[in-house]
């Protein structure tokens, strides 16, 4: 999933939301500041067009402003910006809805006294943190649940409200050889191919999902994610202007590592950069946390070096063996779900793609596609100078085993028996073949498949037959 389709999928959720809720999301500067950051380009360019426009606009107008070939985006742009409530589009003119102009205004000048950007602490901390405290706090929390997913115990076992959520949101399920035990699964992997940015989102809608079933108020929880997303990273924030909902949020929101608090009831808390780059539109900030492992200790984190991107680790040869230049126990866990790892050393694992690590990796969901996909994703540089940057041989191969697996697929269906008259068994196997719900017979032993769904059918119409004098009952 790109970070264009995680944008996408934040529409989907807002465009499903009422007029009134908007009004309602309208009436902060901060959520209207955010809502136009996560805005395409061209439909940023048309809101900042329109924004010190009080009269309407003529759609005539509007189209002249770019030429034919920008003319599907542009609608694009103007469908977008209309199912936001931004904007209404009448017959021949476009007007933009006053509730936003004004706090949009207001937002970029400074306006109004709504503080929905955060009221900064006035009293300095007893116990100060730093940025890369925070950045190795935040990537301490995440990593925590990554290292869950992927079935390692390197890390403290996430909240039971972290737990509910990825079950929620079926990133994990529940193991069928280990009751009570969550394991990873097809939309889980996933998951774990997206850039941190995404996974936050991903995340952040399933909970916006659970608030409202918790009848937790929709509009502050919005109002205060959208928040967070324009508050500065390294600042510390006061309480006192949250809602009592909002209040109730920090505790599950620290669980994901969105934000510090020294402890719970503090009347302070700190953004970390998975908050601050909620709306940023640039998901390569949130790249920017620490990739090691090591824990928190006190209020300071050791300097460390940040890498630069996600650099390819990756090599795979034709004759099947995977070398990662890697120390990430994280990134080992995600190979070691399809790879049979053999070797490790400081800087590098080193193991072999065999039928049964990839049977092991099609039985939790994961598809042959999903491995393809993460093996070229962090193909090593020298990996990418090639074209294709896979191994054929190895790719098809992967795909092969698991057509394989998927030659037989199984199917609930019923079976019919000992039926003690062949008439009696000719007439139900010809009831079924009408209805369309034979699956296989046999004549001569005088059984046969019927589906689920075909079941009642003909079992009332054996019933029937064999009530009406035809003999005894059939065995199913």
């Amino acid at each position: 999933m790109s970070v264009d389709n995680f944008k996408t999928n934040i529409y989907d959720y807002l465009q499903t939301l009422p007029t009134f809720t908007f009004m309602r999301l309208f009436e902060k500067p901060a959520t209207c500041l955010a809502i136009f950051r996560l805005l395409p380009s061209i439909g940023r360019q048309m809101v900042m067009s329109l924004l010190y426009i009080d009269s309407p606009i003529l759609i005539k107008d509007i189209n002249s402003w770019v030429n034919k070939d920008g003319q599907r985006k542009l609608a694009e742009a103007l469908h977008k910006l209309t199912r936001l409530r931004i904007l209404k589009e009448n017959e021949h003119d476009i007007v933009m809805n006053d509730m936003f102009r004004q706090e949009f205004r207001n937002a970029l000048t400074g306006g109004g006294t709504q503080q929905s950007f955060g009221l900064p602490c006035t009293t300095p901390d007893k116990h100060p943190v730093d940025i890369a405290f925070l950045d190795q706090y935040a990537n301490q929390q995440w990593e925590a649940i990554l290292h869950y997913m992927v079935g390692t115990s390197l890390t403290k076992k996430p909240s039971r409200g972290v737990l509910n959520l990825l079950e929620r949101s079926q990133l994990m399920q529940n193991s069928p050889d280990n009751e009570g035990q969550l394991q990873i699964t097809n939309k889980g992997f996933q998951f774990l191919l997206q850039d941190v940015n995404t996974q936050v989102w991903a995340f952040l809608l399933q909970y916006l999902d659970m608030a409202e079933m918790l009848q937790m108020d929709l509009v502050e929880v919005l109002n205060f994610l959208f928040q967070l997303g324009s508050l500065e990273l390294g600042e510390n924030y006061s309480v006192e202007t949250l809602t009592q909902t909002q209040q109730q949020m920090l505790e599950d929101l620290r669980d994901y590592g969105i934000v510090y608090q020294r402890k719970r009831g503090s009347r302070r808390y700190y953004p970390t950069r998975l908050a601050t780059t909620l709306t940023s539109g640039n998901a390569a900030l949130a790249t920017k946390l620490p990739k090691t492992s090591s824990a928190v200790e006190g209020g300071k984190a050791p300097a460390t070096d940040e890498e630069e991107g996600d650099q390819g680790f990756v090599i795979l040869e034709t004759n099947y063996r995977v070398y990662a230049y890697t120390e990430s126990p994280l990134q080992i866990a995600v190979l070691n779900l399809f790879v049979h790892l053999q070797s490790r050393f400081q800087n590098m694992v080193a193991g072999l793609i065999t039928r049964d690590s990839v049977r092991n990796a099609l039985l939790k969901g994961i598809t042959a596609d999903q491995i393809i996909s993460y093996m070229q994703t962090h193909a090593h540089p020298q990996m990418r100078k090639k074209t294709p940057i896979l191994p054929l041989t190895v790719v098809d191969q992967i795909r092969l085993w698991e057509m394989e697996r998927n030659r037989l697929k199984a199917t609930p269906a019923y079976l019919y028996h000992e039926f003690n008259v062949q008439a009696d068994f000719d007439a139900a196997e010809k009831h079924a073949r009408d209805l369309g719900v034979l699956l296989w017979s046999n004549q001569k032993k005088r059984t046969m498949v019927i589906t689920q769904g075909g079941h009642e059918s003909v079992k009332g119409f054996v019933k029937r037959r064999l009530k009406g004098g035809g003999g005894d009952d059939a065995h199913r």
